[in-house]
């Protein structure tokens, strides 16, 4: 169990963002990835599938990191801490969300795009973000940008982010690692196909050396 969010960007180089259709597939993915040397998980809640497949993980794989992705709001997140979640991941910050997450004492990734984003997560106390979407918000030239202004600030960047600009993001100081889909793509998770997983997890594992 992590103690703040500090450690979930601490756990991997890349944190896996895994979107579930079958269930069936959500501990074979998770053990893929831990025995690719990536001990973490985002589990997004855009399928149906989402809760339960987060909920297996945490049941079967002891040695996984699971966290909830794309949470909209409190009650989503209550239901993602009630299946297991141990951090959670937002794609933005409304305001009932800047109001939970902080008397929650929950780990947790809040998304943010603009300047402005980041000075209310400051208001609320919050200096871990997820940056998204990352390409298309900027990139690396925004976060090298607003280093300057807030400093005490650390971005998860996520979106459009691979193997081709992942190395640009990891050499920035407020980036301590990167949320990426590239790790379990969609056709590898429909076919089985845990080598696949393994190796990019291997792969990925590596780009914290």
């Amino acid at each position: 169990m992590v103690e703040n969010t500090r450690e979930v960007l601490a756990a991997s180089p890349v944190i896996p963002v895994v979107t579930i259709d079958d269930v069936e597939a959500a501990v074979p993915v998770a053990q893929a990835l831990v025995d690719g040397g990536v001990p973490i998980i985002e589990v997004t809640l855009r399928t149906p599938q989402g809760l339960q497949a987060l909920r297996r993980i945490a049941a079967d794989v002891p040695s996984m990191l699971v966290g909830a992705g794309t949470v909209l709001n409190p009650q989503q997140a209550e239901d993602a801490l009630e299946a297991g979640a141990e951090f959670l991941v937002t794609p933005g910050l409304s305001q009932s969300l800047l109001t939970w997450i902080p008397s929650s004492g929950v780990p947790c990734l809040p998304g943010v795009s603009t300047l402005g984003q980041v000075m209310d997560a400051l208001d609320a106390g919050i200096t871990e973000l997820k940056f998204f979407p990352a390409e298309a918000a900027g990139g690396v030239p925004y976060l090298k940008a607003v280093a300057g202004p807030v400093p005490e600030v650390t971005f998860c960047p996520t979106g459009g982010i691979g193997l081709g600009n992942v190395r640009e993001y990891l050499q920035l100081k407020n980036v301590p690692c990167v949320g990426g889909s590239w790790l379990t793509p969609q056709a590898a998770l429909a076919a089985g196909d845990w080598d696949d997983i393994r190796r990019r997890a291997a792969e990925a594992a590596k780009l914290g050396g």
